[in-house]
């Protein structure tokens, strides 16, 4: 192999390097997108997509959550294992009460080491 050809895979690999150690340092999951469905005019549907780039058995994204403000929590769904080979990854939070004078909700995702953070939903309230 060429001097050229081995620069040039050394610079690939240390670029693929940079890239991992970019997603590694994020602490929390991310919620990407969110879908809300009306079942009544009291009880919603979620269907939430995290990325969590990180996953692993010992830390992943463990917990999917449906706030109101000031830190009320509506629903919450726990999950029970990691998302390695399905990033980013959607899953819902079925049946979730919001009271009528509740017009928008936040949406968060827990890691299992760190707990809530990162990117966050805010979303409106069909029909509000």
């Amino acid at each position: 192999m060429t001097a050229a050809r081995l620069a040039g895979l050394a610079f690939a690999l240390a670029s693929l390097g940079a890239i991992a150690a970019d997603h590694s340092g994020q602490k929390f999951p991310d919620v990407v997108s969110v879908k809300v469905t009306s079942r009544s005019a009291s009880l919603f549907d979620f269907d939430v997509t995290v990325s969590s780039p990180y996953d692993t058995p010992e830390r992943y994204a463990d917990a999917i959550r449906v706030v109101a403000k000031p830190n009320v929590v509506l629903g919450e769904r726990i999950l029970f294992h990691d998302h390695a080979d399905e990033q980013p990854f959607t899953r819902d939070v079925y049946g979730v009460k919001i009271p009528p004078g509740i017009r928008a909700v936040v949406v968060q995702a827990r890691d299992k080491a760190n707990g809530y953070g990162g990117k966050t939903v805010e979303v409106t309230i069909p029909g509000r």
